[in-house]
């Protein structure tokens, strides 16, 4: 009997060893071919590295853990009141309380989105009286806001534009915009834009560069308030950059994420996007309602083309869609029934534009104060670019290093460049924001 227990232990064990060796063997095996979850979860993305953290995140974290009560923030891109807190336009709430009234369905909207919305923001675009439109002539979808529009664009441009993969964009420009033509499959170079010397527009450099450029490049410009400088070319301006485009037969990517936000009057803002049209240019535009409607995280935007003719609408429009539909196949439908809503009723469009109008006049109001108060301090510095520059930014003419002093000694944020969100000014701070200007530029 003992013997036979001792048999049974020892093949017990015998059989352990064997279970516990083919355990570590089939483990050695699917370690090899990354098949236990946990071991593979690691090895799968162990050399991926770390990305550079977004610019703008950091310094809206660092301004969040700095604890000192007075406090600025100048890099937000988002409108602020005079109290420093998002605004929601009256405008806005009174479209989207007559949307919740009409216990609309949620169904999906079309590819190229709510067709109300996309007709109407054509015509605040382009002008209902644009011949463009009345011909049949402009193509139109919806987008996941202006970011979205750019990226249609640059995947439609990519695609199709028979002349070049290359996008030609200012120096500087929004950030955002070499990720998104370059994640299009478009090349991107640039051409002088900004003057630092005298902080304004070097528009010798710039026509020189689009005329150098290749026949038949594309173009990228900001239709108003310039992001990140708020310089702008002048109506005579505008006129001898489209004379250069046209001579050199390049095609123009205008991106219009401000109208109506830039001066105030939406007609003023669009000067250069119709110009264009009305001296023959064929074009895309990417457009939002971010910040002239405050419709920011509704995503609102759209995209569209002047082409040659309605019958090259619809086969462009076919193309659109292909594009639109592998990459989110329907754009939302909340903000734009809201932007539909407000500029389709005579009374609401009216009172929105008073609205876009009063925030334009904050912005200008705080660039006036911060140039009054610096000079009032003695500053003997020429601030008269805080008030020529238009928009929501302003490029101060401030070095890295009195940012970086801004930053640690006086509690006032912004980027590295010295760009400043206005919208971050207010009757309150604004004072204290000259004085430490002040402090660090004397």
């Amino acid at each position: 009997m003992a013997s036979a227990l001792a048999r049974r232990s020892a093949c017990a064990a015998a059989s352990c060893a064997a279970r516990t060796l083919l355990t570590k063997t089939a483990a050695t095996a699917l370690r090899s071919a990354g098949s236990i979850s946990g071991l593979r979860a690691i090895s799968a993305w162990s050399k991926v590295p770390l990305g550079p953290p977004d610019a703008i995140l950091g310094i809206t974290e660092a301004y969040k853990a700095d604890k000192f009560d007075e406090k600025i923030n100048l890099g937000v891109g988002a409108y602020r009141d005079d109290a420093g807190q998002p605004y929601v336009l009256p405008s806005v709430k009174e479209a989207e309380l007559r949307l919740l009234t009409q216990l609309l369905d949620k169904e999906y909207a079309g590819i190229t989105g709510v067709p109300t919305f996309t007709k109407l923001a054509a015509q605040l675009a382009y002008s209902p009286s644009c011949p463009a439109l009345q011909e049949d002539r402009i193509v139109i979808t919806q987008s996941i806001s202006g970011t979205g529009a750019l990226r249609i664009g640059g995947e439609f441009l990519a695609k199709w534009y028979p002349y070049g993969k290359t996008i030609y964009v200012p120096t500087p420009t929004w950030a955002n915009h070499g990720a998104v033509f370059r994640d299009s499959g478009l090349e991107v170079k640039s051409y002088r834009y900004y003057d630092k010397a005298t902080i304004s527009l070097d528009l010798d450099g710039m026509l020189e560069d689009i005329e150098a450029a290749p026949v038949n490049s594309v173009i990228l410009l900001h239709a108003c308030a310039h992001n990140p400088t708020g310089v702008d070319p002048t109506p005579e301006q505008w006129r001898k950059i489209s004379e250069i485009v046209k001579k050199r037969d390049h095609f123009v990517f205008f991106d219009m994420a401000y109208q109506g936000f830039a001066s105030g009057d939406t007609d003023r803002d669009a000067y250069a996007l119709r110009y264009f049209v009305e001296q023959g240019h064929q074009l895309v535009l990417s457009q939002s309602f971010a910040k002239n409607m405050g419709l920011y995280g509704e995503r609102v935007g759209a995209f569209s083309m002047v082409v040659h003719s309605a019958e090259e609408k619809k086969r462009v429009d076919s193309q659109l869609k292909i594009i639109v539909r592998p990459m989110y196949s329907n754009p939302p439908i909340h903000g734009a029934r809201i932007a539909a809503e407000v500029l389709s009723d005579v009374g609401l469009y009216k009172q929105w534009l008073v609205e876009v109008k009063g925030m334009a006049e904050r912005i200008i109001k705080m660039r006036h104060l911060l140039k009054q108060h610096l000079e009032e301090l003695g500053s003997t510095r020429n601030w008269s670019h805080i008030t020529s520059q238009i928009g929501m930014f302003c490029y101060t003419g401030l070095t890295p290093e009195q940012v970086d002093t801004l930053r640690t000694e006086y509690s006032v944020y912004m980027t590295r460049d010295g760009r400043i969100s206005v919208a971050g000014i207010t009757t309150k701070n604004v004072k204290r924001l000259a004085e430490s200007i002040h402090a660090v530029t004397k």
